[in-house]
């Protein structure tokens, strides 16, 4: 399953939540379930963040939500207010 939280983060505050960024991901990857994780940026609209997770079901995703409440707590006033977990449909590799 896919994780997607999305971000509007002025400019002059990029640094730290790029750091911030790194702690969330840090206490994801330590939580069961958790398969892989980015923090990407809008090419197009360099305000616009994203957290990107997979994990292995919801469940392992909405637990480990829990578990990093802390350190994500300081985000949350830039995140913004949508659905977030996706569940895979069809996916293809490449060659």
């Amino acid at each position: 399953m896919l994780a997607v939280i999305r971000y509007t983060v002025p400019e002059s505050q990029s640094q730290d939540f790029v750091k911030q960024g790194h702690a969330i991901l840090d206490t994801f990857a330590t939580q069961p379930g958790y398969q892989r994780g980015r923090l990407a940026r809008s090419v197009d609209e360099p305000n616009l963040w994203a957290l990107v997770t997979e994990w292995e079901g919801a469940g392992f995703y909405r637990r480990a939500l829990s578990a990093a409440r802390m350190v994500m707590y300081p985000l949350m006033i830039l995140m913004l207010n949508e659905p977030s977990a996706y569940e895979d449909v069809y996916t293809r590799d490449g060659a």
